[in-house]
């Protein structure tokens, strides 16, 4: 799933809004919380090029660029396309007294920025959910800094056949009934889940950030596989 039609986009848009309010309690559900402690990894990554200015794509409840706030002198902007899941994030982060994240409207396309703005770029979970895969990347590309890093945080099916059997199995079962219990959207769930069963698998996700022009590509799987840290430098 490279490149959204427009009535989709409108429609992802959508299913985030919808999920904003169970957005954390479900990622904590799906994964068993380890989320959490990938997202913190992403800071510890990060933390051993000491970036000053800093940029969150598809921010959505705010997680990463919390993580991101503890970073010595940095300054973090958080866009997302989702008002309401900002509204969210903006409320923890005032509740938690953060004053070096700023929370801005946007899509990963069409980045105000100017070229090569960023020491650091990091998107969790969002990837696979922009309306232009290529031209996504490509943004992120031009406003980071030369030798910048990006850090991408995202789901992917297991390679290994056993544990992707398991894993398809337990997430046809298990996303739906608690999507249910908790929020009564399966149907939102069930569309997160299909958008990951879609995105490009490790090899070719590679093959795609090299092509935008990234270097030095690595990449860390968690939990069997079922998410992926990639780490790539301009």
């Amino acid at each position: 799933m490279t490149k959204i039609q427009k009535s989709e986009e409108s429609y992802i848009k959508n299913i985030f809004e919808s999920i904003s309010k169970d957005y954390d309690l479900m990622n904590d559900l799906i994964t068993f919380k380890y989320h959490s402690k990938w997202k913190k990894e992403i800071a510890m990554i990060a933390k051993e090029d000491n970036p000053k200015v800093i940029l969150d794509i598809a921010t959505g409840t705010g997680d990463i660029a919390i993580n991101l706030s503890k970073l010595k002198d940095s300054q973090i902007i958080g866009v997302d396309i989702s008002e309401k899941m900002l509204d969210v994030a903006g409320d923890k982060i005032r509740k938690m007294n953060i004053t070096n994240i700023t929370l801005e409207l946007s899509k990963a396309e069409k980045l105000k920025y100017k070229n090569n703005f960023f020491d650091l770029i990091s998107i969790g979970y969002g990837v696979r959910n922009f309306e232009d895969l290529i031209n996504g990347l490509k943004e992120s590309y031009r406003v980071l800094k030369k030798n910048g890093k990006l850090i991408i945080l995202e789901t992917s099916v297991p390679n290994n056949f056993l544990i992707k059997y398991l894993y398809l199995l337990f997430t046809s079962i298990y996303v739906p009934l608690i999507s249910f219990i908790f929020t009564k959207n399966i149907k939102a769930y069930n569309y997160l889940l299909d958008s990951t069963k879609e995105f490009p698998h490790e090899k070719e996700f590679k093959k795609i950030l090299g092509s935008v022009g990234f270097k030095n590509i690595a990449s860390k799987k968690k939990f069997f596989g079922i998410s992926t840290i990639y780490i790539l430098t301009k």
